[in-house]
């Protein structure tokens, strides 16, 4: 079959691509914007990409073009594909039915985290042996690629029944409103944690937690759904109903718990914690990350894992080989003294625990109690989400950007679709002077080199290219 994907270049609908060029399918696909790694792995796949959306391509004669939810009514290709009456479909609908229909689907939903959860139970069960087949929203380091189908590793010549998929909320494509998790029918459903998000698709908190419990109506009886404790949303989520086993994470601490139940932690002074099932320990991690939040992502991985027959302390020993995900405080260059991150941290929760992460990391790298903070963090923020770009959570943007000690504000103006609909820099007001913001990158540039001194770590984020911001950076920096 020849599918030919309208909005290529997105996380999902790239992983998609590798799919379906993986399974036999002869793969083109289009977009408006391409940067990498999106643009790079599907080049390195064989896969044609074709700028724009010109109408043109309906040429191509594919046999079933596959839309993402990228495309709107009044996208030139989609009309044209509307008015001759051709054959199309979504790309999670897509995927359900010809990836994940036989398949042991295991499920990460959550506001947040979704793309380090999977990728860290993708790696789980690749260490354990189970050749999973999974399809993330970004790149795992440990597999170098965001999709694969199952039954993938180099020495593994039969299928593998598990696959693992970041399962988002977000919906499903222009003409189905659904949100995309829905079409994956999961046998295992990770939900991480539920705040509200997607304000231009969804009214209120509320409105996302219907789709949620959604969700949970599609898992079955001998399914098991891994639950955030700590999210009071997702307890509303539940008490709606639920059909299949539950087992719940970050169930309050054993030592002041009598009868203890559910998956537990306790953190130790370099970021290694203990894991608790019902108050017993059953080993601890040892690995490279740090932060609270990815704790909590590992813990949620290690109950899922369980549930395909991976014992705990496999999936522990797993995790201290675990090597993280692009795009996720990952350091791009250190030019004179000075380090540039990058991350994809855009909504006000992920942003202030990232700056919190990075700070850790910098306490723990150059010691504690030298009176004050050692190494700066020069925070460099994009608001380029559509939630963002709506300015919904504006009012939170100061109190996320607190523990970083300079800030540098990116938002264009005009009436494009990249545009800021508010003033980025009464926003960030209540920061006072250790505050800028820009409308133009060049300027944006200048300024963090011109306030960069040795020592500094540069944390950017973006849930985009960011007009390769970062590189930029690396070479005005003075060696």
């Amino acid at each position: 079959m020849h599918i030919h994907i309208l909005g290529i270049c997105g996380t999902f609908m790239g992983g998609l691509a590798v799919l379906a060029k993986q399974a036999g399918h002869t793969v083109t696909g289009c977009d408006a914007n391409v940067y990498p790694p999106m643009s790079t792995q599907l080049e390195a796949q064989g896969i044609e990409l074709i700028q724009g959306f010109d109408p043109e391509q309906i040429n191509l004669a594919p046999d079933l073009y596959v839309i993402g939810n990228v495309v709107s009514r009044g996208n030139p290709l989609m009309e044209e594909i509307l008015n001759r009456g051709l054959p199309y479909t979504s790309g999670p609908q897509w995927i359900g039915e010809h990836i994940l229909h036989d398949k042991w689907v295991l499920a990460v939903a959550g506001t947040h985290g979704k793309t380090t959860t999977s990728s860290m139970l993708a790696w789980i069960l690749e260490d354990a042996g189970y050749a999973p087949g999974f399809l993330i929203g970004g790149v795992p380091l440990n597999f170098g690629i965001s999709a694969r189908l199952s039954g993938a590793a180099l020495d593994t010549t039969s299928d593998s029944m598990f696959f693992v998929i970041e399962a988002d909320e977000y919906d499903t494509a222009f003409f189905d409103k659904r949100s995309k998790f829905v079409h994956y029918h999961a046998k295992t459903a990770i939900l991480n944690n539920l705040e509200y998000d997607h304000a231009d698709i969804f009214a209120d908190l509320g409105a996302i937690e219907t789709q949620f419990h959604h969700l949970v109506r599609t898992v079955p009886g001998i399914g098991r759904l891994i639950v955030n404790d700590r999210e009071p949303a997702l307890h509303t989520v539940l008490a709606r109903g639920c059909w299949s086993e539950n087992e719940w994470f970050g169930v309050q601490n054993p030592a002041t718990d009598s009868n203890p139940q559910g998956w537990a932690l306790t953190t130790h002074e370099d970021d290694s914690f203990d894991v608790l099932l019902n108050g017993a320990v059953l080993g601890t991690v040892v690995w490279a990350l740090g932060g609270e939040h990815n704790r909590m992502n590992a813990l949620a991985a290690i109950a899922a894992a369980r549930h395909v027959g991976v014992p705990p302390a496999q999936a522990i020993a797993a995790l201290g080989r675990f090597e993280n995900v692009k795009r996720r405080m990952e350091l791009r260059g250190n030019v004179s003294g000075v380090a540039v991150y990058d991350d994809f941290a855009h909504h006000p929760t992920a942003i202030e625990t990232t700056v919190a992460g990075l700070r850790k990391k910098i306490e723990a790298e150059q010691g504690k109690g030298q009176g004050q903070r050692q190494g700066r963090i020069l925070a460099v923020l994009e608001p380029r989400s559509n939630t963002m770009k709506l300015g919904i959570m504006k009012q939170a943007l100061p109190d996320s950007l607190r523990g970083a000690d300079l800030v540098f504000g990116y938002g264009a103006k005009g009436s494009g679709k990249d545009a800021l609909g508010w003033d980025l820099a009464a926003a960030l007001a209540p920061l006072g002077a250790a505050a800028q913001s820009f409308d133009d990158l060049g300027q944006l540039v200048q300024a963090i080199v011109a306030a960069a001194r040795p020592g500094d770590h540069i944390l950017v984020m973006s849930n985009g290219g960011f007009g390769g911001v970062h590189q930029k950076i690396l070479d005005a920096l003075p060696a």
